[in-house]
Protein backbone atom coordinates (compact mmCIF):
# COMPACT_ATOMS: atom_id res chain seq x y z
CA UNK A 1 0.00 0.00 0.00
CA UNK A 2 2.86 2.27 0.28
CA UNK A 3 2.93 2.59 -3.30
CA UNK A 4 -0.51 4.39 -3.11
CA UNK A 5 0.15 7.90 -4.02
CA UNK A 6 -2.48 10.19 -1.90
CA UNK A 7 -4.26 12.88 -4.18
CA UNK A 8 -6.12 15.31 -1.59
CA UNK A 9 -8.93 17.72 -3.64
CA UNK A 10 -10.63 20.18 -2.36
CA UNK A 11 -14.24 19.90 -2.21
CA UNK A 12 -16.70 17.22 -2.30
CA UNK A 13 -19.45 18.03 -4.68
CA UNK A 14 -17.73 19.86 -7.64
CA UNK A 15 -17.85 18.09 -11.20
CA UNK A 16 -13.74 17.37 -10.86
CA UNK A 17 -13.95 15.94 -7.64
CA UNK A 18 -16.49 13.57 -8.54
CA UNK A 19 -15.44 12.85 -11.68
CA UNK A 20 -11.63 12.07 -9.63
CA UNK A 21 -13.36 9.94 -7.37
CA UNK A 22 -15.10 7.86 -10.40
CA UNK A 23 -12.09 7.84 -13.07
CA UNK A 24 -9.43 6.92 -9.97
CA UNK A 25 -11.56 3.76 -9.26
CA UNK A 26 -9.17 2.06 -12.53
CA UNK A 27 -5.90 3.54 -10.72
CA UNK A 28 -4.82 1.19 -7.88
CA UNK A 29 -1.77 3.51 -7.76
CA UNK A 30 -3.94 6.90 -6.66
CA UNK A 31 -6.64 7.14 -3.65
CA UNK A 32 -8.57 10.13 -4.16
CA UNK A 33 -9.00 11.76 -0.75
CA UNK A 34 -11.82 14.89 -1.17
CA UNK A 35 -11.91 17.65 1.47
CA UNK A 36 -14.52 19.91 1.89
CA UNK A 37 -16.55 22.22 4.29
CA UNK A 38 -16.24 22.35 7.11
CA UNK A 39 -13.35 20.43 7.65
CA UNK A 40 -11.40 22.26 4.84
CA UNK A 41 -12.98 25.86 3.48
CA UNK A 42 -11.50 27.63 0.90
CA UNK A 43 -13.45 30.99 2.19
CA UNK A 44 -11.37 30.56 5.82
CA UNK A 45 -7.70 29.96 5.19
CA UNK A 46 -7.44 29.35 9.04
CA UNK A 47 -8.96 26.11 7.89
CA UNK A 48 -6.69 24.51 5.41
CA UNK A 49 -3.26 23.62 6.56
CA UNK A 50 -4.44 21.29 9.69
CA UNK A 51 -6.87 19.71 7.14
CA UNK A 52 -4.57 19.12 4.20
CA UNK A 53 -1.61 18.14 7.15
CA UNK A 54 -4.02 15.62 8.61
CA UNK A 55 -5.04 14.24 5.34
CA UNK A 56 -1.18 13.54 4.45
CA UNK A 57 -1.08 14.59 1.05
CA UNK A 58 1.43 13.02 -2.06
CA UNK A 59 -0.04 15.43 -4.15
CA UNK A 60 -2.77 18.39 -3.74
CA UNK A 61 -5.71 19.02 -6.65
CA UNK A 62 -6.92 22.43 -6.16
CA UNK A 63 -10.28 21.92 -7.65
CA UNK A 64 -13.36 23.62 -5.83
CA UNK A 65 -13.72 27.60 -6.37
CA UNK A 66 -16.70 29.97 -6.75
CA UNK A 67 -18.27 29.29 -9.87
CA UNK A 68 -21.62 31.81 -9.91
CA UNK A 69 -20.18 33.59 -12.78
CA UNK A 70 -22.96 36.05 -12.12
CA UNK A 71 -23.60 35.73 -8.80
CA UNK A 72 -19.96 37.05 -8.56
CA UNK A 73 -20.76 40.32 -10.08
CA UNK A 74 -22.29 41.15 -6.85
CA UNK A 75 -20.17 39.41 -4.22
CA UNK A 76 -16.90 40.14 -5.66
CA UNK A 77 -15.36 39.74 -1.82
CA UNK A 78 -16.73 36.22 -2.11
CA UNK A 79 -15.42 35.57 -4.79
CA UNK A 80 -11.83 36.22 -4.27
CA UNK A 81 -12.03 34.62 -0.85
CA UNK A 82 -12.44 31.53 -2.73
CA UNK A 83 -10.85 31.65 -5.74
CA UNK A 84 -7.57 33.67 -4.83
CA UNK A 85 -7.31 33.76 -1.15
CA UNK A 86 -8.17 29.76 -0.47
CA UNK A 87 -5.33 28.82 -3.25
CA UNK A 88 -2.70 31.33 -1.85
CA UNK A 89 -3.18 28.95 1.10
CA UNK A 90 -2.85 26.39 -0.58
CA UNK A 91 0.05 26.89 -2.16
CA UNK A 92 1.70 27.49 0.86
CA UNK A 93 0.65 24.82 2.74
CA UNK A 94 1.56 22.52 -0.29
CA UNK A 95 5.20 24.53 -0.21
CA UNK A 96 5.61 23.35 3.29
CA UNK A 97 4.84 19.76 2.79
CA UNK A 98 6.64 19.52 0.04
CA UNK A 99 4.20 18.25 -2.54
CA UNK A 100 3.10 19.33 -6.36
CA UNK A 101 -0.03 21.14 -6.53
CA UNK A 102 -2.52 21.28 -9.38
CA UNK A 103 -4.70 23.88 -9.63
CA UNK A 104 -7.64 24.21 -11.74
CA UNK A 105 -8.64 27.62 -13.65
CA UNK A 106 -10.54 28.61 -16.34
CA UNK A 107 -10.93 30.46 -19.95
CA UNK A 108 -12.88 33.14 -18.35
CA UNK A 109 -8.99 34.71 -17.53
CA UNK A 110 -9.22 36.03 -21.71
CA UNK A 111 -11.63 38.56 -22.76
CA UNK A 112 -12.24 36.72 -25.72
CA UNK A 113 -10.98 39.11 -28.62
CA UNK A 114 -8.53 36.47 -29.94
CA UNK A 115 -9.79 35.33 -33.47
CA UNK A 116 -7.94 31.76 -32.81
CA UNK A 117 -7.72 29.61 -29.90
CA UNK A 118 -5.84 31.26 -26.60
CA UNK A 119 -2.05 29.93 -26.29
CA UNK A 120 -0.58 30.16 -22.65
CA UNK A 121 1.37 33.41 -23.41
CA UNK A 122 -1.86 35.03 -24.72
CA UNK A 123 -2.22 38.42 -22.97
CA UNK A 124 -4.94 38.10 -20.10
CA UNK A 125 -7.96 39.96 -19.65
CA UNK A 126 -10.67 39.39 -17.76
CA UNK A 127 -14.48 40.48 -18.49
CA UNK A 128 -15.68 40.55 -14.75
CA UNK A 129 -15.29 39.25 -11.10
CA UNK A 130 -15.20 35.77 -11.65
CA UNK A 131 -12.31 35.90 -14.30
CA UNK A 132 -10.76 38.34 -12.45
CA UNK A 133 -10.91 36.12 -8.99
CA UNK A 134 -10.00 33.10 -11.21
CA UNK A 135 -6.51 34.98 -12.56
CA UNK A 136 -5.64 36.13 -9.05
CA UNK A 137 -5.84 32.68 -7.77
CA UNK A 138 -3.02 31.81 -10.46
CA UNK A 139 -0.75 34.34 -9.89
CA UNK A 140 -1.49 33.18 -6.35
CA UNK A 141 -0.16 30.06 -6.76
CA UNK A 142 2.90 30.88 -8.59
CA UNK A 143 3.87 33.33 -5.79
CA UNK A 144 3.54 31.01 -3.22
CA UNK A 145 5.09 27.95 -4.69
CA UNK A 146 7.27 26.64 -7.98
CA UNK A 147 6.10 23.09 -7.87
CA UNK A 148 2.69 23.93 -9.29
CA UNK A 149 1.15 22.91 -12.67
CA UNK A 150 -2.20 25.29 -13.17
CA UNK A 151 -4.60 23.69 -15.73
CA UNK A 152 -7.12 25.96 -17.57
CA UNK A 153 -10.23 24.72 -18.78
CA UNK A 154 -13.43 25.88 -20.53
CA UNK A 155 -16.86 24.73 -21.10
CA UNK A 156 -17.17 22.21 -18.05
CA UNK A 157 -19.68 18.99 -18.37
CA UNK A 158 -20.25 15.94 -16.33
CA UNK A 159 -22.49 13.33 -15.07
CA UNK A 160 -22.21 15.15 -12.00
CA UNK A 161 -23.57 18.78 -10.73
CA UNK A 162 -24.61 21.82 -12.55
CA UNK A 163 -24.19 21.85 -15.86
CA UNK A 164 -24.97 22.62 -19.27
CA UNK A 165 -25.74 19.20 -20.90
CA UNK A 166 -27.41 18.57 -17.74
CA UNK A 167 -29.68 21.78 -17.46
CA UNK A 168 -30.40 21.03 -21.53
CA UNK A 169 -31.72 17.46 -20.89
CA UNK A 170 -33.91 18.80 -17.85
CA UNK A 171 -35.64 22.03 -20.06
CA UNK A 172 -36.38 19.23 -22.69
CA UNK A 173 -37.85 17.29 -20.47
CA UNK A 174 -40.92 19.98 -20.53
CA UNK A 175 -40.02 22.13 -23.75
CA UNK A 176 -40.24 21.46 -27.26
CA UNK A 177 -37.81 24.50 -28.18
CA UNK A 178 -35.15 26.04 -26.79
CA UNK A 179 -33.02 29.23 -27.74
CA UNK A 180 -29.24 28.79 -27.48
CA UNK A 181 -26.35 31.44 -27.78
CA UNK A 182 -24.83 31.12 -30.97
CA UNK A 183 -21.92 33.69 -31.22
CA UNK A 184 -19.95 32.11 -28.21
CA UNK A 185 -17.55 29.49 -29.26
CA UNK A 186 -15.34 27.01 -27.04
CA UNK A 187 -14.19 23.72 -26.48
CA UNK A 188 -16.92 21.64 -24.45
CA UNK A 189 -14.76 20.07 -22.09
CA UNK A 190 -15.66 16.93 -19.89
CA UNK A 191 -14.72 16.65 -16.28
CA UNK A 192 -14.00 12.89 -16.50
CA UNK A 193 -11.61 13.51 -19.19
CA UNK A 194 -9.94 16.48 -16.73
CA UNK A 195 -9.80 14.24 -14.15
CA UNK A 196 -7.75 11.68 -16.43
CA UNK A 197 -5.77 14.67 -17.34
CA UNK A 198 -4.84 15.50 -13.73
CA UNK A 199 -4.50 11.90 -12.95
CA UNK A 200 -1.58 12.02 -15.97
CA UNK A 201 -0.08 15.04 -15.04
CA UNK A 202 -0.20 14.83 -11.40
CA UNK A 203 2.18 10.84 -12.41
CA UNK A 204 4.57 13.56 -14.29
CA UNK A 205 4.81 15.82 -11.39
CA UNK A 206 6.12 13.16 -8.50
CA UNK A 207 8.21 11.16 -10.88
CA UNK A 208 10.19 14.13 -12.16
CA UNK A 209 11.10 17.34 -10.88
CA UNK A 210 11.81 18.68 -14.18
CA UNK A 211 10.74 22.53 -14.34
CA UNK A 212 9.00 21.71 -17.77
CA UNK A 213 6.19 19.97 -16.31
CA UNK A 214 5.34 23.02 -14.21
CA UNK A 215 3.49 26.08 -14.99
CA UNK A 216 0.27 27.12 -16.69
CA UNK A 217 -1.51 24.60 -19.36
CA UNK A 218 -4.06 24.38 -20.90
CA UNK A 219 -6.84 21.33 -21.11
CA UNK A 220 -10.24 21.55 -22.90
CA UNK A 221 -11.91 19.02 -25.57
CA UNK A 222 -10.33 17.99 -28.77
CA UNK A 223 -12.59 20.34 -31.30
CA UNK A 224 -14.45 23.14 -31.23
CA UNK A 225 -18.70 24.65 -31.25
CA UNK A 226 -21.15 27.14 -30.44
CA UNK A 227 -23.15 26.83 -26.91
CA UNK A 228 -25.98 25.68 -29.71
CA UNK A 229 -23.33 23.38 -31.82
CA UNK A 230 -23.27 21.73 -27.90
CA UNK A 231 -26.97 21.69 -27.34
CA UNK A 232 -27.86 20.69 -30.75
CA UNK A 233 -25.35 17.47 -30.44
CA UNK A 234 -26.57 16.82 -26.83
CA UNK A 235 -29.89 16.85 -28.26
CA UNK A 236 -28.85 14.40 -31.35
CA UNK A 237 -27.07 11.67 -29.21
CA UNK A 238 -30.07 11.86 -26.52
CA UNK A 239 -32.65 11.13 -29.31
CA UNK A 240 -30.74 8.38 -30.48
CA UNK A 241 -30.36 6.87 -27.34
CA UNK A 242 -34.65 7.70 -26.59
CA UNK A 243 -34.09 10.37 -24.71
CA UNK A 244 -35.42 13.80 -24.15
CA UNK A 245 -35.03 16.34 -27.00
CA UNK A 246 -35.86 19.88 -28.18
CA UNK A 247 -35.02 21.78 -31.41
CA UNK A 248 -32.38 24.49 -31.13
CA UNK A 249 -32.84 28.35 -31.77
CA UNK A 250 -29.89 30.15 -32.29
CA UNK A 251 -29.83 33.51 -30.70
CA UNK A 252 -27.02 35.78 -30.04
CA UNK A 253 -25.73 36.80 -26.83
CA UNK A 254 -27.31 40.24 -26.95
CA UNK A 255 -30.88 38.20 -26.95
CA UNK A 256 -29.53 36.67 -23.56
CA UNK A 257 -28.25 39.23 -21.10
CA UNK A 258 -26.42 38.51 -18.08
CA UNK A 259 -25.05 40.00 -15.19
CA UNK A 260 -21.26 39.17 -16.31
CA UNK A 261 -19.90 39.23 -19.73
CA UNK A 262 -18.81 36.01 -21.14
CA UNK A 263 -15.94 35.67 -23.68
CA UNK A 264 -17.23 35.53 -27.20
CA UNK A 265 -14.07 33.14 -27.91
CA UNK A 266 -13.13 30.67 -25.24
CA UNK A 267 -11.01 27.97 -27.69
CA UNK A 268 -7.82 26.72 -25.48
CA UNK A 269 -4.83 25.74 -27.69
CA UNK A 270 -3.88 22.45 -25.86
CA UNK A 271 -0.52 21.94 -27.58
CA UNK A 272 2.06 23.00 -24.68
CA UNK A 273 0.13 20.16 -22.50
CA UNK A 274 0.51 17.57 -25.47
CA UNK A 275 4.35 18.08 -26.19
CA UNK A 276 5.04 18.10 -22.32
CA UNK A 277 2.99 15.83 -20.96
CA UNK A 278 1.66 13.70 -22.98
CA UNK A 279 -2.13 14.52 -22.76
CA UNK A 280 -4.99 14.76 -25.02
CA UNK A 281 -8.34 15.00 -24.35
CA UNK A 282 -10.84 13.12 -26.53
CA UNK A 283 -12.87 15.03 -29.34
CA UNK A 284 -15.77 16.80 -26.99
CA UNK A 285 -18.69 14.87 -29.51
CA UNK A 286 -17.15 11.24 -28.12
CA UNK A 287 -17.12 12.44 -24.31
CA UNK A 288 -20.61 14.05 -24.56
CA UNK A 289 -21.82 11.35 -25.76
CA UNK A 290 -20.66 9.38 -23.30
CA UNK A 291 -21.78 11.28 -20.17
CA UNK A 292 -25.47 11.40 -22.50
CA UNK A 293 -25.59 7.74 -21.94
CA UNK A 294 -24.44 7.58 -18.81
CA UNK A 295 -27.29 10.17 -17.36
CA UNK A 296 -30.12 8.07 -19.54
CA UNK A 297 -29.21 4.86 -18.18
CA UNK A 298 -29.43 6.43 -14.61
CA UNK A 299 -32.77 7.85 -15.40
CA UNK A 300 -34.46 4.48 -16.56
Amino acid sequence: MSDVKRYVVTGVAGQVVQSLVEQAKADAAVEIIPLGRPALDLGQPQTIESALRAAKPDLIVSAAAYTAVDQAESDEAAAFAVNADGPAELARVAKALGVPLIHISTDYVFDGSKTGPYNESDPVAPLGVYGRSKLAGEQQVAANTSDYAILRTAWVYSPYGKNFLRTMLRLAETRDELNVVDDQIGNPTSALDIADAVLAVGRNLLASNDAALRGVFHLSGTGEGSWADFATEIFRLSKLQGGVHALVGRIPSSAYPTPARRPANSRLDCSKLAKIHGVTLPDWRLSTKHVVKQLLAESQ
